[in-house]
């Protein structure tokens, strides 16, 4: 394959005809993603004999497959100097221990005062990430939740932390504060999720269009009226360890979408007027990952955030005075 900066060009040998388009180029040009390649062919940028042809094309063996990358779009969003905790940063990655309040990505009521508004400002080399000049959000967390969370910052290592992701090979350690004491000190919830029947802002295990979900936990500390689970991730589901806990009986402390109203209480005493809980208490602690360039094992810990500390050391002393 003969190839500079922007274009390149090959002749499709008899091993390969048959092949999809798109499943070819992607594996000539792994650094970037099949579905942006696809975005490309259907655009005219990946010709076949110089025509263009459809992402899921049957090549032949000597069709010569010609194509240019285009520069990657500019975006419209700002930077903003809003503080984020870094962890870890290298020529690849940026890891960050995300504060609770703080929406990860612009989308519509969000364009600005965003994690993505915040590393464009920390970081204006970043190279073209899927076709735009963007940091490499791989995973997200929601708003109200805090923890660690890990950025690409070129297209190289947002492709491979993206198939780590969809393999499953990234381990992801959470802790919950949730309603109740749970009796068990272990288990999985193995509950598919999907959107709301009736509240599509919303996720249910009762969805008509549900996907595996697996949850393990782990209770970490009793107290009354709450519990502290550690939780591991098998699958990442949008919403899923909020969803699971509530459909076991237990919602997150402080969650108002899954949890409705119910407020932190201790036997015999008025819903805790000491504390002020604003946001669900979730919390991404710990994050294992193949650093992109060598794929050596690598960890990060985030420590818990001021609201979520301070509340677990006040059900601490409220346990020792009762």
């Amino acid at each position: 394959m003969t190839t500079d900066r922007d274009a390149f060009a090959f002749v499709v040998e008899g091993i390969d005809s048959g092949k999809r388009l798109d499943v070819l180029v992607a594996s000539r040009l792994s650094h970037l993603s099949r579905s942006f390649l696809a975005n490309l062919i259907n655009q005219g940028w990946i010709t076949v004999q110089g025509k263009i042809k459809k992402p899921g094309y049957r090549v032949k063996s000597g069709d010569r497959v010609e194509g240019r990358i285009p520069p990657p779009e500019p975006l419209t969003y700002r930077a903003e100097p809003i503080p984020i905790e870094i962890l870890f940063e290298d020529e690849q990655i940026v890891v960050i221990n995300k504060q609770p309040g703080l929406v990860v990505h612009p989308a519509p009521g969000h364009y600005s005062g965003t994690l993505v508004n915040a590393l464009l400002h920390h970081c204006p080399s970043l190279d073209g990430i899927g076709g735009k000049i963007r940091p490499g959000i791989v995973h997200r967390l929601d708003k109200d939740t805090s923890g660690v969370l890990v950025v690409a910052k070129n297209d190289a290592a947002h492709q491979h932390l993206t198939r780590q992701f969809k393999s499953r090979k990234v381990k992801k350690r959470y802790l919950a504060l949730v309603h109740g004491q749970v009796a068990q000190d272990s288990g999985t919830v193995a509950l598919s999720i999907g959107r709301h029947p009736v509240d599509r802002k919303k996720m249910s295990t009762r969805s008509r269009k549900a996907r595996g979900a697996e949850t393990r936990w782990e209770a970490r500390e009793r107290f009354e009226g709450a519990t502290l689970l550690e939780l591991d991730l098998k699958t990442g589901r949008t919403h899923q360890i909020r969803v699971h806990c509530a459909a076991i009986g237990h919602p997150v402390v402080g969650d108002a979408v899954y949890g409705g109203r119910r407020r932190l209480e201790l036997p015999g005493k008025e819903a805790l007027p000491q504390i002020k809980i604003t946001r669900q208490m979730l919390h991404a602690q710990c994050l294992e990952l193949a650093h992109p360039a060598d794929e050596r094992p690598i960890s990060f810990e985030a420590p818990l955030p001021a609201d979520m500390s301070g509340l677990l050391e006040y059900l601490r002393n409220m346990t020792t005075l009762h």
